[in-house]
């Protein structure tokens, strides 16, 4: 007999049905056994009876957590004992037959309730047991519907998705590379992307005018509060689009989806308000304001953009400057000499995204006049030849008509944290790391063997005490 899930199962009254999942519960009233039966799709109550000889002996031994299948009737259940606390609460199945698939020790902790009160160590170690109780489930489930509706929006505005590589090349734009190394060129790097930029560049250059991807990004960064050593973001770039272009599309995309998956939300402000950077450090003294009207309303969405951002910032431990987004945001300036004599002047066309007090998001119009991109690089303590080296593909695909181009990339994850009113990014991904970047339930990073670092060419040099 073909499995039904549990949802199903009232459409299938005075029928036989097969059931697969979970006890869920187990309740002895007298000599009737009553187990809760969990799928994804919901609970449905099974009954065994001693009519059922062999059956209902089995049925005795049942635990919580056990993999079991049944099959039996659907029968109504009698008008008070019916529960309108699920959605199957007004039918029961009496089991005719019971195997069980698979047996499991005590948990190490309750699945029943929202798991706050549980050490994050002891649940990332058990990410698959965590990943049963109801509020993940939620969580994994709305953000495969946050993907899923960013995709049809884009396709039915002539956007392609373009997956772009994950071995890459290591170069100096940004956070510290997570390096992979080759073991048929020796001594010789991939790097793991922090963002698809470059490649999405390509595109543009390649004709690709509305690209977007659900794209991976890695960074090797120091251990930080509610960072994640990969996180998924939304990429999307665009040819010949303004950035108003472009934020109005972020705009209708983001209302869109608090409409469609998040109607208990309210927007605090519509259309989304424009911050210049030197309007929100004046006012309110971050570069991500918080603008709900009453803070303490979880179910209040401030959407902002904040724009008009420094090109450069100062970094005082390095003495040195730093971009403030990343090399190829193109500059308010076309000169080339502004640039380099006065860094601390220059603004960027460079525009964040921000919602309830964080940043989700951020984005620029492009450079593609190499001229100033190199003086960018220049200022940032880089020499120009060794610019042209690291960036020579980049400088021979500009060389073949570049369009200007631009484009914005909201973070998934934090979205996803406020909408669903979640402290951390790790409660909204399924087997995420902890703070300082380790995967307890798969105990990494870990060792390899001496084979295989032989292979690479690699030779581990331990600190000495």
């Amino acid at each position: 007999m073909k499995r039904t899930l549990n949802s199903e199962t009232p459409k299938n009254i005075g029928g036989t049905v097969k059931l697969s999942g979970w006890v869920n519960t187990v309740r002895s009233h007298g000599k009737i056994i009553f187990i809760d039966l969990r799928d994804f799709s919901g609970i449905v109550q099974v009954v065994f009876t001693p009519k059922n000889g062999e059956i209902y002996q089995i049925a005795q031994k049942l635990r919580p957590e056990w993999v079991i299948s049944i099959e039996g009737e659907v029968k109504e259940r009698p008008q008070g004992m019916i529960n309108d606390k699920v959605e199957t609460g007004k039918i029961e199945v009496e089991a005719k037959d019971l195997k069980v698939m698979s047996e499991a020790k005590t948990l190490p902790f309750p699945i029943d309730e929202d798991g706050y009160q549980i050490g994050e160590q002891l649940r990332m170690k058990y990410r698959y047991l965590d990943l049963r109780r109801e509020r993940m489930k939620r969580n994994i489930t709305v953000r495969q519907k946050v993907i899923s509706r960013m995709r049809n929006f884009l396709q039915e505005r002539n956007f392609v998705e373009v997956e772009t590589p994950m071995l890459t090349k290591s170069t100096p734009e940004g956070a510290r590379d997570f390096l992979v190394p080759s073991r048929l060129e020796p001594g010789n790097f991939y790097a793991l992307p922090q963002s698809p930029q470059q490649y999405k560049q390509m595109l543009q250059i390649a004709g690709f005018e509305r690209y977007f991807q659900i794209a991976r990004c890695l960074r090797d960064e120091d251990p930080r509060a509610d960072r994640q050593a990969e996180h998924t973001q939304l990429d999307i770039e665009m040819s010949f689009a303004e950035k108003e272009e472009i934020m109005d599309l972020i705009e209708e995309l983001y209302t869109s989806l608090v409409k469609s998956i998040f109607p208990e939300k309210k927007i605090t402000q519509s259309p989304f308000p424009r911050i210049t950077y030197k309007e929100a450090m004046d006012g309110y003294g971050t570069d991500k304001p918080d603008l709900r009207k009453d803070k303490n309303d979880p179910n209040e969405m401030a959407f902002a953009f904040v724009v008009d951002f420094p090109m450069f910032e100062w970094h005082e431990e390095e003495k040195k400057w730093g971009a403030m987004h990343h090399p190829f945001t193109k500059p308010q300036t076309e000169d080339a000499s502004e640039i380099k004599k006065s860094p601390e002047t220059v603004l960027a066309h460079q525009y964040d995204f921000v919602l309830n007090g964080y940043e989700i998001g951020g984005g620029s119009l492009r450079t593609t006049d190499l001229k100033i991109l190199l003086a960018v690089f220049e200022v940032l303590g880089h020499k120009k030849e060794d610019v042209k080296k690291r960036f020579g593909h980049y400088f021979e695909a500009f060389s073949y008509g570049v369009p200007p181009h631009g484009g914005i990339a909201p973070g998934i994850d934090r979205f996803l944290a406020v909408a669903l009113n979640e402290e951390s990014i790790r409660e909204v991904i399924a087997f995420p790391k902890t703070g300082d970047n380790r995967d307890l339930m798969m105990d990494s990073p870990s060792e390899v063997s001496e084979k295989q670092l032989s292979e690479l060419h690699l030779k581990i040099v331990k600190k000495k005490k």
